[in-house]
């Protein structure tokens, strides 16, 4: 097992009827810059639940955060934040919601261009402190420090990491996302997935509790997957769903194993180019990255393939195209494409190795070797 330092500053406030709960969680003498999106959540209830829970406080509200959360958008709250002296954000809405008032929590006391703690890495030094209501599992940005952000002006989807934008508390009600539709559903469930396959499907380092942890999560997503999609309105299932997601990406499994993410690096160019759901790209991505990537990962791919797959046999090859296939068609059977054609993306990609070169992604993979031929590779297959 390699070294490794783990904290989660995140307080989880999970379950039924917990909106409630803001009311103890939300300090009562700062000034609240409330963020959503696109006012679904006027529409679920969760809007009305929040209003109640805030009753009492000083508060403004910034609505329109995107899907994939523009840089524009979010230096319009910044600049709110800033004139009305706002001292804490509360995030009510999915992980775009989440990773925008992250960026705006580290943007607002930032000194020089808020866009260069993204392109330049600069050093977020100062954030304000949030905390968020979560209606849609996916991301896991509700106990973590990470936040991406697409830019407009730039065509660009980019990430960036800081401990000081961990949110301070989640409060995780499975009641309200009965209301997501199949797409944001299965989205959601494809997402945690991947986070999972990301620290998972590496290389061995002797961390079998860690090991065991993810295929929990694999083996869980996979049984509640098409559970929710045929039962849309059980708790217990969204909440199994939701759980999922939260520790897919909290560091827990992370811990002292090897990381890849190079299906989420090309999967942000692709949103930033076509407009594709994150998810959709993961979908898409990911068979293709596992094969172009077997030999490296060759010895999780096995395991995976009897631990999570349970799948037999003495050709380690076929166990191996086994698992890939049985991957896609996991992704497949809840409704989300695994090829670039079946979106009517065939122009272009040719763009996606070179970008990745100009922001500094590259070289990619758990060992540094996935390059910009790999990369077309990766491509290649994921085409048709």
């Amino acid at each position: 097992m390699q070294n490794f330092r783990f904290s989660n500053p995140t307080e989880i406030v999970f379950g039924r009827g917990s909106i409630a709960e803001l009311a103890t969680l939300i300090p009562r003498n700062k000034k609240i810059l409330m963020l959503y999106g696109s006012g679904s959540i006027k529409r679920n209830g969760v809007y009305d639940q929040v209003m109640e829970a805030l009753r009492g406080t000083d508060f403004l509200e910034f609505g329109g955060i995107e899907p994939n959360p523009r840089h524009e958008t979010c230096m319009k709250a910044v600049e709110l934040a800033r004139k009305e002296k706002v001292d804490f954000l509360l995030s009510v809405g999915g992980g775009s919601v989440l990773d925008g008032t992250k960026y705006i929590a580290a943007a607002v006391p930032f000194a020089g261009d808020p866009w260069d703690i993204l392109a330049r890495k600069a050093t977020v030094n100062e954030a304000l402190p949030l905390g968020c209501v979560l209606t849609l599992p996916a991301t896991g940005s509700e106990s973590n420090g990470f936040s991406v952000v697409s830019r407009d002006a730039t065509n660009e989807k980019l990430a960036f990491y800081s401990p000081l934008v961990y949110p301070k508390f989640a409060v995780l009600d499975p009641a309200v996302t009965v209301t997501l539709d199949a797409r944001q559903t299965a989205n959601g469930i494809v997402d945690a997935y991947a986070h999972v396959l990301e620290q998972y499907l590496t290389y061995d380092v002797n961390a079998p509790l860690q090991d065991r942890q993810a295929e929990a999560i694999l083996l869980t997503l996979i049984e509640e997957g098409p559970k929710v999609l045929a039962k849309p309105d059980d708790y217990d299932v969204r909440a199994n769903i939701m759980w999922c997601a939260t520790n897919a990406l909290n560091g827990l499994i992370a811990c002292g194993v090897p990381q890849d993410w190079t299906t989420h690096m090309i999967g942000h160019e692709l949103t930033a180019l076509y407009g594709l759901d994150h998810a959709q790209t993961l979908a898409v991505v990911f068979p293709a990255t596992l094969r172009r990537l077997r030999a490296n990962k060759r010895e999780k791919l096995l395991r995976y393939a009897r631990r999570v797959w349970n799948l037999t046999g003495d050709s380690p090859d076929s166990l191996i195209d086994q698992a890939i296939d049985r991957t896609e068609n996991f992704f497949r059977s809840l409704g989300v494409k695994t090829r670039l054609e079946a979106y009517g993306i065939r122009d272009g990609l040719e763009r996606i190795p070179e970008r990745l070169k100009n922001n500094g992604s590259l070289p990619l993979g758990e060992r540094g070797d996935v390059d910009e031929s790999v990369v077309r590779d990766i491509l290649n297959l994921c085409a048709v």
